[in-house]
């Protein structure tokens, strides 16, 4: 294939699976904005892995491991859990919203960002365990046991909210 035809499949790429790619960002992540800078982050890696490493043989998969090392790699460092506001609330926000999917993202933002990712990979993505062992670099085993702690734990906060 021509350098042309590699750019072409990219664009094509960028374009059929941008919207796909958010969709699991904002899941991981819980935030619009972050989610979409998440999104740009990812394209701009795959885009400059496809040129680096020539054609990719399954674009939609390494796009994917890309999303998941990025989202990772961001919640190891520190300044992710600053929260700047122009001006401080006068109350405390309501976490009790009856919108059963509201519920559910605030409870996955508070697993682990390795149960989260496993969680979406498995169950919003419907990744198999060896799909998604594959793609974290980690045993099936490990993937089973943050499958369970992680929806061990949303089922605990959703009990806790639906009380």
């Amino acid at each position: 294939m021509t350098r042309g035809g590699d750019d072409d499949a990219l664009h094509a790429f960028v374009e059929g699976r941008r919207t796909a790619l958010f969709r699991s960002a904002y899941l991981l992540c819980g935030d619009r904005h972050e989610a979409e800078d998440l999104v740009q982050t990812t394209l701009v890696k795959v885009v400059l892995g496809g040129r680096r490493h020539g054609r990719l043989d399954n674009i939609e998969a390494y796009a994917r491991k890309t999303l998941i090392n990025t989202y990772i790699a961001a919640r190891r460092r520190f300044w992710w859990r600053e929260r700047p506001y122009g001006e401080l609330p006068d109350t405390v926000g309501d976490q009790a919203d009856s919108d059963t999917g509201l519920m559910v993202r605030a409870a996955l933002a508070r697993l682990t960002a390795r149960q989260r990712a496993v969680l979406v990979l498995r169950y919003w993505e419907d990744l198999s365990v060896q799909a998604t062992a594959e793609l974290l670099g980690m045993r099936e085993s490990t993937v089973k046991s943050h499958t369970a702690r992680g929806l061990a734990a949303l089922r605990a906060e959703m009990a806790e909210e639906l009380v």
